[in-house]
């Protein structure tokens, strides 16, 4: 180690430039005196006792003021480790105990270069989600991360799977399980990922298909680009793909703060005639007065997430309530054409 990176570790002890070049003179030259001192450091003899009375409070240096002149000595190596070690534990505790973890904000991108890397996050991701997962990636894939799509299936998260690059059929009863509904295309799909509105991964296929592939991921979490990406995956590549498998209806009743998820449970039912009502909390969309919470029969829904396609465009997700004679559009978050923008959804079978 040089001096310029001794010096740079005892700046982290708070030492400033002219106090590490002082302390390391006196280090050097053993039991000395001021002026000694001074011409090593290059600094005023009158700095050199200002500045060893603070090292000696630190326990860093010993001044013999008794002695004239004044003698100034460095205190042994392994007692200044000692001393600063146990200063260092003692503190540990009480920084862990005003500590407060929060989550981090603001634009948050990583350029992955690794397969195994974007392997591993997508799994990650989809452990951590909560309510809604898109999910592009080529079919020879799945496999890799079946097991972590059933369990976030299992955990009730919408789960849209697209599989890119298929060959010929694919077997039906190997895709029960993996999503709520998966789809399938010829081609090679971007390799794209949504988890609950807030993260996400964007990457070319050939990272997970070339071991060679000099292709690179981007991973990012940043609540105005991922639904960005969401909508390019429900417009773009959902409505092209060819529906090959769709999950059975959730046991009713059954509670959602994912909108979609709502509105996707909601299309199943309906499509087994089944009558439901749903109860909703949120707000009114612009001037419209609506109490905070509405209940009534779902009696329409408009939803491209699975066949047959009832909305106008590709990401439109809505339903109708009638209540009390009066029929009212829901909207998810952001809704600006409905009259409601729902935060909760509960559905249940209606009574006759």
């Amino acid at each position: 180690m040089d001096d310029d990176e001794l010096a740079g570790l005892l700046k982290r002890f708070g030492l400033s430039e002219k106090e590490t070049d002082t302390y390391l003179a006196i280090l050097e030259h053993g039991e000395s005196k001021a002026s000694t001192i001074a011409d090593a450091a290059d600094v005023s003899k009158r700095y050199v006792y200002s500045i060893s009375e603070e090292l000696e409070e630190r326990g860093f240096a010993e001044v013999d003021d008794h002695s004239v002149p004044t003698l100034i000595r460095p205190v042994e190596p392994e007692t200044v480790i000692e001393r600063l070690t146990d200063s260092v534990e003692e503190i540990e505790p009480e920084l862990q105990s005003r500590y407060t973890t929060t989550e981090r904000s603001g634009e948050q991108f990583e350029v992955i270069k690794s397969r195994q890397t974007v392997l591993k996050r997508i799994e990650t991701l989809l452990s951590n989600a909560e309510t809604e997962v898109t999910l592009s990636l080529p079919a020879e894939i799945l496999p890799r991360i079946r097991s972590t799509l059933e369990e976030t299936v299992d955990r009730g998260v919408l789960v849209l799977l697209l599989l890119g690059a298929t060959e010929g059929d694919q077997d039906i009863a190997s895709l029960a399980g993996t999503a709520s509904t998966v789809r399938t295309w010829d081609a090679l799909v971007p390799t794209m990922l949504t988890v609950d509105g807030r993260h996400g991964l964007l990457a070319p296929s050939q990272i997970l298909t070339t071991s060679t592939s000099d292709t690179r991921a981007i991973s990012l979490s940043q609540d105005q680009l991922v639904p960005v990406l969401a909508g390019s995956f429900l417009a773009n590549y959902w409505p092209t793909a060819e529906e090959r498998y769709v999950t059975t209806p959730r046991d009713l009743p059954c509670s959602y703060e994912g909108f979609r998820n709502a509105v996707f449970q909601i299309a199943l039912h309906r499509a087994t005639d089944t009558r439901i009502e749903a109860s909703i909390t949120g707000s009114a969309v612009g001037e419209r007065d609506l109490p905070s919470s509405l209940s009534g029969e779902v009696v329409d829904v408009r939803q491209s997430l699975v066949r047959p396609v009832t909305s106008t465009l590709p990401i439109e997700n809505a339903f109708e309530l009638e209540v009390d004679g009066e029929r009212y559009t829901i909207g998810g978050t952001g809704a600006f054409l409905e009259d409601y923008e729902a935060e909760s959804v509960t559905i249940r079978e209606l009574e006759e």
